[in-house]
């Protein structure tokens, strides 16, 4: 009767475990070819190893089942009585593992065929087309999307399934989700050159932004914690918005001072359509990470694009 040990594997009536007790895929590939080419030598060729292994290999085996499988002469190997049955034995195995592997690949092949990347917004506009571009460099086949939201939007796709990574820029990292570094980067205050700020001789002081309505982004983003926690609290927002893009495009136009990611605002800076004003009293840096669910680490394309962003 066979039955099961503790972790799952198969045991039998003759006690111990089945792997112990029947020869590994290699040796069988080994014997099938001895069969089939008539000479020992040959099959160790054929399976790239040298004749003294495919000898040791196959006492090994004789051993380890108990019965003499090659009967060895100076014109060539001969299948024993024995070894001619397990060799229709071993074919099977052998077919059966083929058929395991051909459908293994093939969800390795259906996994590698997409890539569902969540992203908070810095990320997903300023670094992650870069790292995108190299990945297609790499797999020009697998078909990326890219969902764009804040680091809480980012968690929660990861979590429900519907992302394979996701990158945040959060002060934490969200409950049940591992994460590295994978940049750095900077929040600075911003407004448009003909505002009060913009002109100012000395450096804002904590205190004052904090008591400042702003240009904010939504509740959520990750930029909106790490200065909520830095300041120890926000004034009624200005005005919110739910991306980037447009609150950097609200300060430009002159609706009020914003903080922003050092790397969204490197052109307008550049162009003088924004000012970039001093603070101090306040380290406003935060890291950038990559996130998946705890346990799960990436694989495949997912795998290749963190190995991407981090080089």
């Amino acid at each position: 009767m066979e039955g099961q040990d503790q972790n799952g594997s198969r045991t039998s009536a003759g006690g111990g475990l089945l792997a112990h007790r029947v020869p590994d895929l290699g040796a069988l590939e080994l014997l099938l070819a001895v069969a089939r080419l008539g000479s020992l030598g040959g099959a160790a060729r054929e399976m790239g190893i040298t004749q003294p292994a495919a000898s040791s290999r196959i006492r090994s085996m004789e051993r380890q089942l108990g019965v003499a499988l090659v009967d060895r002469s100076p014109r060539g190997s001969r299948l024993t009585d024995a070894g001619a049955l397990v060799t229709d034995w071993a074919r099977r195995i052998v077919e059966a593992a083929e058929a395991f592997d051909a459908g293994a690949q093939a969800l390795r092949d259906r996994r590698d065929s997409r890539l569902r990347v969540a992203a908070s917004m810095t990320i997903a506009e300023y670094l992650l087309p870069g790292w995108l571009l190299a990945l297609r460099a790499q797999r020009p086949d697998t078909a990326v999307s890219l969902l764009a939201g804040n680091s809480t939007a980012v968690a929660e796709r990861l979590l429900a399934g519907e992302a394979d990574l996701g990158f945040v820029e959060g002060l934490n990292v969200p409950t049940a989700l591992d994460s590295v570094v994978i940049a750095h980067d900077r929040l600075i205050v911003v407004t448009a050159p003909r505002h009060p700020w913009a002109r100012r001789g000395r450096p804002l002081e904590a205190s004052e932004l904090a008591a400042t309505p702003l240009i904010l982004r939504e509740k959520g983003s990750g930029t909106r914690q790490v200065l909520d926690a830095a300041l120890g609290g926000l004034a009624r927002p200005l005005i919110e918005l739910s991306s980037t893009t447009a609150v950097k495009a609200a300060a430009v136009s002159g609706a009020g001072p914003a903080v922003l990611s050092e790397l969204a605002v490197g052109e307008e800076l550049a162009m003088r359509r924004l000012v970039r004003v001093p603070v101090e009293g306040v380290s406003l840096a935060r890291d950038l990470r990559a996130v998946w669910p705890t346990g799960h680490r990436p694989v495949g394309p997912a795998r290749e694009l963190l190995s991407l962003t981090r080089g």
